[in-house]
């Protein structure tokens, strides 16, 4: 059977040198080695998309019905808004996410979240507490504005958690869970879903039906089933697939998904509908 699938966390190479832009360069070798790490079997697969046209064959041979392209505002990557706008108009594959960093923009911040989102076309705004300068809590009250401006526009929140974080202590299932409590009408989808803290964020998700996990590519890693026993269970409404490229191919991952043991009716969910609901792409 063929599937809709969206792959809600995707980001080509070209985008930046952290994501494997450039051969023989340090983060070259990072990409090649988080690849390995997460189950890709081909860990150079990302070079394709060291290129634009490359990145839209490879998501056209996947067959996803779009891939959401998630920018980054922290100290060390940078995308500009109007840059993933751009990026995205130019192909109806691409669904474009923006960002913003409060720190660097000050009381500015919400007022680029709602730009990117209302005159940019942009589906949500990805903030990064933990990877700033200073590194802080999801629930920090200098993104209290941000996340109220996000509420009244309908549109998510996508945080970014997980193992990466450079310090634990910021990647807190139970600080998302104090942002849904604060903003219940805010869409709050959390990437790597604060794996490996599996346990806590889903205690979170089922208490807050306004959080989303997104576990990406941590879903194959130890605990990862919990994230399908949650979905299997009551929260087949709040569990999306991301492939999280190009640290793990996209087909590849698609195909992954499918034999990790949701219920039929749980996949259609999790790799199409509950993206389509949160991004408004249905």
């Amino acid at each position: 059977m063929t599937r809709k699938i969206i792959d809600i966390r995707n980001r080509p190479a070209f985008l930046h040198d952290f994501y494997g832009a450039r051969r023989g360069t340090p983060e070259f070798e990072t990409a090649k080695w988080l690849n390995g790490r997460t189950g890709s079997r081909d860990v150079e697969h990302f070079v394709r998309s060291q290129t634009e046209d490359g990145y839209i064959a490879e998501i056209r041979e996947a067959g996803f019905v779009a891939s959401v392209v998630i920018g980054r505002d922290t100290p060390a990557i940078r995308n500009d808004n109007d840059a993933i706008h751009a990026l995205v108009s130019r192909h109806r594959e691409l669904v474009g996410v923006g960002s913003v960093d409060p720190e660097r923009l000050g009381r500015r911040a919400p007022d680029e979240a709602v730009r990117a989102v209302e005159r940019l076309g942009l589906r949500a705004i990805n903030l990064e507490p933990g990877f700033g300068e200073p590194a802080r809590a999801f629930d920090d009250a200098l993104y209290w504005p941000v996340y109220e401006a996000l509420e009244g526009l309908g549109a998510p929140v996508f945080l970014m958690s997980g193992p990466t974080t450079p310090n634990l202590v910021f990647n807190d299932p139970s600080a998302i869970g104090r942002v849904a409590r604060r903003f219940p009408k805010l869409d709050v989808v959390v990437h790597h879903g604060a794996w490996p803290r599996v346990d806590e964020i889903v205690g979170v998700a089922f208490r807050y039906p306004n959080v989303t996990l997104v576990p990406d590519m941590y879903i194959f890693q130890p605990g990862g089933r919990l994230y399908v026993e949650a979905a299997n269970g009551a929260l087949a409404g709040q569990v999306a697939f991301g492939s999280s490229y190009p640290f793990r191919a996209m087909r590849q991952s698609a195909d992954d998904y499918e034999g990790l043991g949701f219920r039929e009716d749980v996949l259609t969910k999790v790799l199409f509908d509950n993206a389509a609901r949160l991004l408004k792409l249905a």
